[in-house]
């Protein structure tokens, strides 16, 4: 990370602090950057909500919440440096004219951060009280969480709203796995190593599998995520940012626009998926009752609140093909899901097998190398390779090893730093390499709604699996029709 010194200082006005985002990420994330230095002396926290408080009550709320969100304890220094910084500010978003009283509270010397930690439905208000008041200036910045929308047109209005008075520079649509520190190291791994940069193509790569497990349910938030479904909430962000900076070729240097001028064009090359392969390219499921760590748990059906008749997806496989000269017959197999065995991030890149085995005395099937990315929770790099048991016999034995870079052994004395940290730290210094650009999100989400309007045209229900599976039975076949398999 950078050094305080060239961290500006700034007010970060957080709409919606009293939330649940809030207090489980921002909040902690801003206390750390204090505790490592990297806040300036004079930023301050303002919190917005529309609930009556006072500062204490901000106060005693962030106290409570960092104490039990920082995972190494809390330094008592630190903590009351930090909390000295907190303001609170009461606003009803929806009245634009009431933004003077937060005109009265921020700071006009300074640069002034926005993070709108709100429904994206409001985004639009927010702006446009911001902008009565006076309160944007050319070097304001302003923060939304993604998915923006929830589909290509939902998506172009709530930008347009924004985009009314924030220039595109001033703009960062933040998607949290670009914060994650094995995320990051895709590209390092990719373009500063020739071992993978120069066979990092369909000549020598077979398929390329990205999964996204979680154990949790839908934690209470059936009003939401039974609107937005696993596709909306996880495809069109997530595992397509995974997908692309995998997939990207080379940019011509870090800066932020090279970066994502490189990422558009792979989501611009994915094939399309439409009503004639629906079937074929795609698995979407729903989970019901079963087992997690020996507990019963119920079906996405039986969760508190739920519409029995949903047809919402908790679960999506899909074969993902991008078309271009690099990856044209590279399949790209990704897959995500609720209630899950396990939280469980990673990519595996599968090389292709060689062409001819010498060692079929003493191996007779001699399997590819394969490059295993555990974005999460065991952060690290592995490399299965082929090796010589020692011995003194004739015969050549040979074994399969994994070189394994564990991030929490190899660099044990340094802390993996929490997403929101690295990202919060990025806006404050006015970076915009590791967020999403208007036009990446919307050839995104052009993708996604081919395959949402696919599945409703089709009529299927989402296939069944059980609590604690890894899956529909269907999406084994998605990938065995290959004569490939998920890794598991």
């Amino acid at each position: 990370m950078k050094n305080a010194q060239s961290s500006p200082a700034v007010d970060v006005v957080l709409f919606g602090v009293l939330g649940d985002l809030s207090r489980r990420k921002l909040l902690p994330a801003l206390y750390q950057l204090d505790l490592a230095g990297l806040l300036d002396e004079s930023t301050r926290v303002v919190g917005v909500a529309r609930q009556e408080h006072s500062n204490q009550d901000l106060v005693d709320f962030a106290k409570e919440n960092l104490t039990q969100f920082v995972k190494d304890g809390l330094n008592e220094e630190v903590l009351s440096r930090f909390l000295a910084r907190l303001v609170y500010q009461r606003l009803d978003f929806k009245q634009t004219d009431s933004y003077v009283d937060l005109a009265n509270t921020v700071a006009t010397d300074k640069e002034r951060i926005y993070y709108f930690s709100t429904p994206p439905a409001i985004y639009g208000d927010i702006t446009e009280g911001l902008h009565k008041a006076d309160l944007i200036q050319p070097k304001d910045r302003v923060v939304m969480e993604k998915p923006i929308g929830h589909c290509l047109e939902s998506s172009r209005v709530i930008n347009d709203m924004v985009s009314k008075h924030f220039e595109e520079n001033q703009i960062y649509r933040i998607d949290h796995y670009l914060g994650k520190e094995t995320v990051l190291n895709l590209l390092v791994l990719r373009f500063a190593n020739s071992l993978f940069t120069n066979n990092w193509d369909r000549n020598h790569i077979d398929h390329i599998q990205i999964t996204v497990a979680e154990s949790v349910g839908i934690e209470g938030r059936w009003g939401f995520y039974d609107e937005a479904g696993q596709m909306r909430d996880m495809v069109q962000n997530h595992l397509l940012q995974i997908l692309s900076l995998l997939a990207m070729e080379p940019p011509a240097d870090l800066s932020a626009d090279s970066i994502r001028d490189e990422k558009l064009k792979v989501i611009k090359a994915l094939l399309p998926i439409t009503r004639q392969n629906i079937k074929e390219k795609t698995v979407r499921g729903q989970y019901t009752e079963g087992f997690l760590a020996g507990k019963a748990v119920p079906g996405y059906l039986e969760e508190e609140g739920a519409n029995k008749n949903s047809n919402t997806e908790s679960f999506v496989a899909i074969k993902a093909e991008i078309d271009n000269w690099r990856w044209t017959g590279v399949p790209f197999y990704l897959r995500t899901g609720k209630r899950m065995p396990a939280k469980h991030s990673e990519i595996v890149v599968h090389f292709k097998e060689q062409p001819h085995n010498i060692f079929k005395d003493s191996y007779a099937d001699l399997p590819a190398n394969k490059l295993t990315i555990r974005l999460q929770p065991d952060e690290g790099v592995e490399l299965e390779v082929m090796n010589k048991i020692p011995g003194i016999a004739s015969q050549m034995n040979i074994h399969e090893n994994k070189l394994d870079l564990s991030f929490s052994e190899t660099y044990e004395n340094e802390r993996v730093v929490d997403a929101y940290e690295r990202l919060m730290l990025e806006v404050i210094n006015g970076n915009q390499s590791l967020f999403v650009r208007r036009d990446e999100v919307e050839a995104a989400w052009m993708w996604a709604d081919s395959i949402i309007d696919a599945w409703q045209a089709s009529n299927d229900k989402p296939k069944p699996y059980a609590a604690g599976s890894w899956g529909p039975v269907s999406s084994i076949s998605l990938i065995a029709r290959d004569d490939r398999q998920w890794v598991e």
